[in-house]
């Protein structure tokens, strides 16, 4: 007898999925996250199809000073290509037939399975922006793998808040632009999330046998472009056992305060102009940034209003003028930066 597998919809599912009325429950997405970096992220499309080709300066001419009759000699500066490869993220959903005709309205029905799709491909980008690795081919490489040492060329931009344990969480300030950082879709693409609704069609269980369901299938294919990664800043090893007590390594006082490490962050970039600027930080950060605020009493962090992208107003806190933006996807596990 063929058993359904564990990722198809059941009867019992569609069961625990009813209002006491036999209606469709409005059901509360408390596995939402915030992962404002989403929002924020510029994109444009490749000049490749699987992804960006860039070309950076790594080197300057030598210059000279001569004397009278003597000869100038020659140099010339140096450059090197990088190729930022795609990731295709995908998931498929099927719903069988007779469950799905159980609704009065079908078409709500399909919707509503939707939006947990799109919540989970969104929470997936987010984390892999920060933490995709090269050693997962699949993905593109993020964030938190370009600035991981503080021996490296790029270590000027990697100002350890000084925690060694293993609640470590980093902060970022990045500068959006199309000669800094951006996300970027394969040549003669779509950018964003890509849904096929595939209709009535044969779908098989786990002993390949067929049944009739409704398909629909998701797909975001997407990378990330750190053109010059002077415009990116990690603030890593924020331990955040010291945070929540503001002792240790974060002590207001102490040189490796995250208050003070951010205003350095600022000062790392070339130039503000021409990019748009945010700090992300998890929800944990957020909340002990705004009481070193009351601490301190600082007018170096407000909060203000704005709004979303949506048009609704919303609180933002900002630091020197920067966003100050929440990503649920940022942990505090990572290990020490060293």
């Amino acid at each position: 007898m063929a058993t359904l597998a564990g990722n198809l919809l059941t009867l019992n599912d569609w069961a625990k999925r009813r209002d006491p009325d036999g209606k469709t429950s409005a059901i509360i997405e408390t596995l939402s996250e915030s992962n404002m970096i989403l929002e924020d992220m510029l994109y444009k499309e490749g000049n490749l199809p699987t992804g960006e080709q860039t070309t950076i300066r790594t080197g300057l001419p030598t210059t000279y000073y001569r004397l009278t009759n003597q000869g100038i000699p020659k140099s010339k500066s140096t450059t090197a290509q990088i190729v930022e490869q795609c990731a295709e993220l995908v998931a498929l959903s099927e719903v069988d037939e007779t469950i799905a005709k159980l609704e009065g309205d079908l078409g709500q029905f399909r919707l509503s399975e939707s939006v947990p799709f799109l919540e989970a491909m969104s929470q997936q980008m987010a984390q892999t922006l920060f933490y995709g690795s090269a050693a997962n081919p699949e993905e593109f490489v993020g964030f938190a793998n370009r600035y991981n040492d503080l021996s490296a060329t790029n270590a000027q931009n990697i100002l350890s808040a000084g925690g060694s344990g293993s609640d470590n969480s980093s902060i970022w300030l990045v500068g959006w632009g199309a000669k800094s950082c951006f996300g970027v879709f394969p040549k003669g693409s779509a950018a964003g999330i890509i849904h096929k609704d595939h209709g009535l069609d044969w779908a098989f269980d786990s002993s390949n046998d067929r049944f009739e369901a409704y398909i629909d299938s998701y797909k975001w294919c997407n990378g990330l472009v750190v053109k010059d990664w002077r415009y990116a800043v990690r603030i890593p090893n924020v331990d955040i056992s010291d945070l929540i007590g503001l002792t240790g390594t974060q002590a207001l006082s102490a040189s490796t305060s995250i208050i003070k490490l951010m205003s350095r962050a600022i000062d790392r970039l070339p130039s503000t102009a021409g990019v748009n600027l945010a700090f992300y930080v998890n929800r944990t950060v957020a909340s002990h940034l705004k009481i070193i605020a009351l601490e301190k009493s600082n007018s170096a962090l407000s909060i203000e209003s704005a709004l979303d992208q949506f048009g609704r107003e919303i609180q933002m806190m900002r630091f020197l003028g920067v966003p100050v933006r929440i990503v649920d996807q940022l942990t505090e596990t990572e290990a020490a930066v060293s």
